[in-house]
């Protein structure tokens, strides 16, 4: 899911000072930013926390089709004419947003060239995480994408660690994300704790040995015992 380089501000002042068109808002954990239909009239800029987007169906059935952090835009699409939200946002952890009102933040990207130019790229970047994801859910196994979904969380393949702890979440937020069954995760996640891959020391730590499985393209499902 998405873990991407965070767009830096040229003057995170802007946003970050209370003031017309912006406002900051505060949110404890399973706080709604805004839900599913609501009207798409603000972005939200992400300063503290993470805040996951969730699509229902009428049937019930959730998916998390992005988990964002500091950094992160989220609601853009109302820039582009969306009247609706076509997902929700609901914050994974206490944080602190900033809510730009769709007519302010219009006028910041005509008016601030250098902003425009670094909102674009981080647009750009979103893009391809989100064509990257739609290839995962295509042709890798329910495995492989719960590896991936861990190694991006951990954000090891950027930072280079040996190992990094994964943000609390839980098994079922685990399954929405890589579109399977919490049994399945659970499954999993035990196959991958025997081989040394993740361990369970007060939080979930990620080896760097997940993404050589992960890069060299080899079946998990033929490495794992069991």
């Amino acid at each position: 899911m998405a873990r991407r380089e965070a767009v830096r501000l040229p003057s995170p002042s802007v946003l970050e000072r209370p003031g017309p068109g912006r406002r900051l808002v505060s949110c404890r954990k399973h706080d709604t930013l805004f839900a599913q239909g609501d009207p798409a009239d603000a972005v939200f800029y992400i300063l503290e926390g993470k805040v996951k987007l969730a699509v229902a169906s009428r049937q019930g059935k959730e998916a998390v089709v992005a988990i964002l952090g500091p950094g992160d835009f989220v609601g853009e699409g109302c820039l582009a004419g969306q009247p609706v939200r076509m997902a929700a946002a609901i914050a994974m952890t206490s944080g602190t947003c900033v809510r730009i009102g769709k007519k302010f933040m219009a006028a910041l990207l005509r008016q601030r060239g250098e902003f425009s130019e670094r909102f674009t790229a981080y647009l750009l970047r979103r893009n391809i995480r989100i064509e990257e994801d739609l290839i995962d859910q295509l042709f890798n196994t329910s495995e492989k994408r719960l590896a991936r979904a861990l190694l991006l969380l951990a954000q090891i393949g950027r930072e280079g660690k040996p190992a990094a702890i994964v943000p609390r979440i839980s098994q079922e937020t685990l399954a929405e994300i890589v579109g399977t069954t919490r049994a399945r995760v659970s499954h999993f996640m035990n196959k991958f704790r025997r081989l040394g891959l993740i361990d369970y020391n007060g939080g979930l730590s990620v080896h760097s040995a997940l993404l050589n499985v992960v890069l060299h393209d080899r079946s998990l499902s033929r490495r794992l015992p069991g």
